[in-house]
């Protein structure tokens, strides 16, 4: 397995923005398939707390429907720099083998306005979440989930789905 942390030389602005995606070599009869992982809830204090003007940007060219409020929960659903090594670590020990690869990213500010945060993505279909505070013996205080689209990615081969 291997982990990649994608450092940047600037100063973080916010106490959050860590982004964490995972590669599960096999998943669901799926090989190498990608997941995004976010923060699933947070206190409202947390959300009146930023100064949205200077985080959340001008819109994204050609979208129509344009919903502020999601785009605030993509910053929201990220984690703190204590919380990414958590998770890291905790992805580490439990899933060394099932995982090909950890990647940690910083988002960039400001958040294109337009933006949908994936916990506003229904499952449906291909598209599941995993709820990782659901799993037997998870020893995290926060909970955190990942968004994964099946039709992404090549089946096993051998996993027989006609």
């Amino acid at each position: 397995m291997s982990i990649e942390i994608i450092e940047t030389t600037e100063v973080p602005q916010l106490d959050r923005g860590y982004v964490i995606s995972i590669v599960i070599k096999n998943f669901k009869q799926h090989r190498d398939v990608d997941v995004h992982l976010f923060r699933p809830s947070w206190d409202p204090e947390e959300y009146q707390a930023y100064d949205w003007p200077d985080i959340v940007g001008n819109p994204l060219p050609g979208v129509d429907k344009i919903d502020p409020i999601s785009s605030r929960k993509v910053l929201l659903e990220t984690f703190t720099r204590q919380e990414k090594d958590t998770i890291v670590e905790y992805l580490k020990d439990r899933y060394n083998t099932r995982l090909k690869r950890i990647r940690v990213g910083i988002i960039y500010l400001p958040i294109p306005l337009g933006l949908v945060a994936l916990s506003e993505i229904e499952p449906q279909g291909e598209i599941g979440i995993i709820k990782f505070e659901e799993i037997p013996n998870y020893p995290l205080s926060f909970p955190f989930h990942g968004l994964y689209n099946l039709a992404q990615h090549p089946l096993v081969e051998g996993s027989g789905t006609d």
